[in-house]
């Protein structure tokens, strides 16, 4: 079955880099496009970065030009790259495929706080 499990989260000051990562199991990774969205209390879930099979990237205005979404295939995992963190980035970050519904992981805090 697919299953996502993220990791990599935690406590950054304002200014900080994390790197998230999600390791992928239960399909055939390199096939498939993967995302990262993150949802802060009390407001919606929102897409972060998109990542194709092929490798081509898209991202959230708010997050351009200092998150970078990357997959390895030969090791199942997508990783979501976080500089100049800034508060209003804290919120658990999850990520996504889609294989004929959202499979989603469990998620991974990131707090941005002096």
């Amino acid at each position: 079955q697919v299953q996502l499990v993220e990791s990599g989260g935690g406590l950054v000051q304002p200014g900080g880099s994390l790197r998230l990562s999600c390791l992928a199991t239960g399909f055939t990774f390199s096939s498939f496009a993967m995302s990262w969205h993150r949802q802060a209390p009390g407001k919606e879930r929102e897409l972060v970065a998109h990542i194709t099979s092929g490798g081509v990237t898209k991202y959230a205005d708010s997050v351009k030009g200092r998150f970078t979404i990357s997959r390895d295939n030969a090791k199942n995992t997508v990783y979501l790259q976080m500089s100049s963190l800034k508060p209003e980035d804290a919120a658990v970050y999850y990520c996504k495929v889609f294989w004929g519904r959202d499979y989603w992981g469990q998620g991974t805090q990131v707090t941005v706080s002096s």
